[in-house]
């Protein structure tokens, strides 16, 4: 192999290695309760995310937006954890909902998403 060509190869397994790092720093769910398209059987569900890094749990946050636009902000719940935020809904009529998440994770990137869940009709709900 030609010193040229050499050099170019391990510039190219450098740069692979330095921003496939960066990459996974980045705090993204690794799983949650309930997981993504879930149905919930319970007005006043657990939710659990937990993430694939250490999370600022001072400035995360976690929101509830219910089918018709609205919004409610989720207490950050003391059973959090570095890498997992723990929240509750509370009195949850049957539909379509999301978790609203965003984190600043380690590395110093604030990353966000949704979880959309389903709460089951009231016949099949449990107290």
């Amino acid at each position: 192999m030609s010193q040229r060509l050499f050099r170019r190869s391990l510039a190219g397994l450098l740069l692979l290695t330095v921003s496939g790092g960066a990459a996974l720093a980045h705090a993204v769910v690794k799983e949650s309760d309930p997981a993504p398209n879930a149905v919930v059987h319970q007005s006043h569900p657990r939710f659990t995310l937990h993430f694939n890094s250490r999370i600022d749990l001072t400035l995360s946050t976690l929101t509830l937006l219910e089918s018709d636009g609205a919004k409610v902000k989720l207490p950050i719940d003391k059973a959090s954890t570095v890498d997992t935020l723990v929240s509750h809904g509370d009195g949850l009529a049957p539909g379509s909902y999301r978790i609203r998440w965003q984190v600043l994770s380690v590395d110093g990137h604030i990353t966000r998403g949704d979880i959309p869940f389903t709460v089951a009709a009231a016949s099949s709900l449990k107290p």
